[in-house]
């Protein structure tokens, strides 16, 4: 059995613990793209104080005292020797900043999502119990402007207004999702993207798809988000498996 780490005097080591298990997964999964992709957690009240990896480092390295704490009002946060990768402080600076119910906000380019995100048409239509969970509970944003500099992250922003949609599909780009803690983000986003893949893989019969009644998919959706503790659950496994393997991740 691996011995418990000891934890650095650092402030919310709880979470930055999280948050490492979640990075490390993603890569495991292969989630991520490269060193391009990042995630946020808000550590304060009103969200403006948010943890974030660091500048252009691999998912499958990140430590728990790797994550910067970050102020989103702080102006000269890019003056700083450990400035945060620009288009990762323009788009979760701006979530941060307008949308204080965003607890946590992943963004990926994972796959299934990235190509559904191509399509013309990026809707995800309830066709099994994955994709019924988001029924009703996604944005898609088809008005794609280039990197997400703050100016562009402002108006991804202003899609997650409604506390009732917690992804948004990236047109021309990814997916961000939101949670109200990592466990319960990043569990959209792997549900997520596990949704956008049978999708994908539906379309790639060419056969036609059995989707679910409003009704049914309304229902389905709702009763998943009341399901007790199913995201707690998986990051603690996670977290177990990680420790199991000796994993320097909350270090």
């Amino acid at each position: 059995m691996s011995q418990p780490h000891t934890t650095p005097n650092l402030a919310h080591w709880a979470e930055r613990a999280d948050m490492a298990a979640a990075f490390r997964w993603t890569a495991r999964l292969g989630l991520h793209e490269a060193v391009a992709n990042h995630f946020s957690l808000a550590v304060n009240e009103d969200g403006t104080q948010f943890l974030m990896n660091p500048n252009q480092m691999h998912f499958s390295r990140i430590r728990a005292s790797d994550l910067l704490l970050l102020d989103a009002n702080d102006a000269g946060a890019m003056d700083q020797p450990n400035a945060p990768d620009p288009t990762a402080w323009g788009l979760h600076g701006s979530v941060h900043r307008h949308v204080p119910h965003a607890r946590c906000v992943m963004h990926a380019h994972s796959i299934h999502a990235t190509v559904l995100a191509s399509l013309a048409d990026s809707r995800l239509p309830p066709i099994d119990q994955n994709s019924a969970t988001f029924f009703n509970r996604y944005a898609i944003d088809d008005q794609y402007g280039g990197l997400a500099f703050e100016e562009e992250g402002t108006r991804c922003a202003g899609l997650l207004a409604d506390p009732k949609v917690r992804v948004l599909i990236m047109g021309n780009h990814g997916v961000l999702v939101i949670g109200d803690g990592v466990a319960d983000a990043f569990n959209r986003l792997y549900y997520f993207e596990r949704a956008a893949e049978t999708y994908i893989r539906a379309l790639q019969t060419g056969q036609p798809l059995r989707v679910l009644p409003d009704d049914i998919a309304e229902k389905t959706a709702q009763e998943l988000d009341a399901y007790p503790g199913q995201a707690d659950a998986h990051l603690s496994e996670l977290k177990a498996i990680l420790d199991a393997e000796g994993s320097d991740y909350d270090t």
